[in-house]
């Protein structure tokens, strides 16, 4: 059985767990404890060197990257419905995942890490310049989503679930972007029952 090195305040480990819930792929979790930093230990970094959430290993594959994780149990799977064999949707897909870890997450990490996990010793500097790309990206992501339902389409794909892990995220400093099109589309993914199971039980102190 696939095991998932996980924290439930990891974004990044979420978007994983919502794949596996939704595709129903058998997998435990493995808690790795970042608030006590089980992340950096030798045994961890022995897993992952790159001492990150997550980590999946299936078998003697051992795999760091939540997206590269997410294509890799699509292409073994046969997930075909969250990673489009079409070429068109396939490249949306790569688009929004590259966009997800590229611009938008760093904004998503200066606004939460220092709004909420770093308290008073928060980098107000970086929760401002969060704050600002955040203003452009979610413009960007509203109007992707002016014309369909989904990032690639009409239905979802890993790319949705990797960037609404981010959304989600941002609620824990209560920040989700006030657009229309992203409220929509956002509402759409909390129904995916993949999706809610993913999320903590509650909320970041």
């Amino acid at each position: 059985m696939m095991t998932l090195y996980h924290y439930p305040y990891s974004q990044h480990a979420r978007r994983v767990v919502s794949l596996l819930e939704a595709a129903g792929l058998p997998y435990r979790l493995h808690p790795v404890d970042m608030g006590k930093q089980e992340y950096l230990t030798d045994e961890y970094a022995a897993i992952n060197p790159n001492r990150q959430i997550p980590t999946l290993i299936d078998g003697t594959v051992i795999i760091h990257e939540s997206n590269a994780i997410l294509r890799y149990l699509c292409a073994k799977h046969g997930l075909d419905d969250w990673y489009p064999a079409d070429l068109a949707r396939r490249a949306a897909v790569e688009q929004w995942l590259d966009w997800n870890q590229c611009r938008l997450g760093p904004a998503v990490v200066d606004i939460v890490l220092n709004t909420v996990f770093m308290g008073e010793d928060g980098d107000k500097a970086a929760i401002a310049r969060g704050h600002e790309k955040l203003t452009a990206l979610a413009r960007i992501l509203d109007d992707a989503l002016a014309a369909q339902d989904y990032l690639a389409g009409d239905t979802p794909t890993i790319a949705d679930l990797s960037v609404a892990s981010n959304i989600f995220h941002l609620g824990f400093a209560d920040a989700l972007p006030d657009r229309p099109n992203i409220r929509a589309w956002f509402a759409r993914m909390s129904a995916i029952e993949g999706f809610r199971k993913s999320l903590p039980e509650k909320q970041a102190a």
